[in-house]
């Protein structure tokens, strides 16, 4: 019995308290709430787009160096798979051999590129990223946001901010 009357008076006073909670006025300043698309800055600002131009100018060169070593190597493969049957035992070990060390070098040329480029692209990334963020504080501060999010399951459009970001983003690229 005396554990029951504590159970009472503990869920009484918890429903005071929220109700208490729950009737006290709203504050007359509003919790503002915005949300950014870091996917949609990279694809459409122009720090962004001009940042990928300058990979595709600085790894084009090595990328055609590669696709004429990819093709070179296959045209080879192709013409010893055709000469295998009247080539000598010696002659097919050579040229097998010689196949492996061609590939072995394409595969390191292109492991060597795609590392480079990608060190390169988180460089470039990293440099708009911090671009876009200065702009996002800038926006907060200059609309009064209390809170800015990058990722979330779902966002009401109407929270949405990137527009805004994008915007000052190109302005500040030119």
């Amino acid at each position: 019995m005396k554990l029951r009357k504590s159970f009472v008076a503990y869920w009484l006073a918890v429903s005071a308290g929220l109700l208490a909670l729950f009737s006290t006025p709203v504050s007359a300043q509003q919790f503002r709430l915005g949300y950014v698309s870091l996917d949609r800055i990279i694809k459409e600002a122009a720090p962004a787009k001009n940042a990928q131009v300058r990979l595709e100018q600085e790894f084009s060169k090595r990328e055609k160096e590669l696709q004429t070593q990819g093709a070179a190597l296959k045209t080879r493969a192709d013409q010893f798979e055709k000469d295998a049957p009247t080539l000598s035992e010696s002659q097919r070990s050579a040229r097998q051999k010689e196949l492996v060390d061609l590939d072995r070098d394409f595969q390191r040329n292109r492991r060597e590129f795609q590392e480079d480029l990608s060190r390169r692209r988180n460089e470039e990334l990293q440099q708009v990223f911090e671009r876009a963020n200065r702009v996002v504080k800038q926006v907060a501060d200059a609309e009064k946001y209390d809170l800015i999010l990058q990722e979330a399951v779902y966002v009401n459009p109407k929270h949405d901010i990137t527009d805004k970001v994008i915007q000052a983003l190109n302005a500040s690229a030119k």
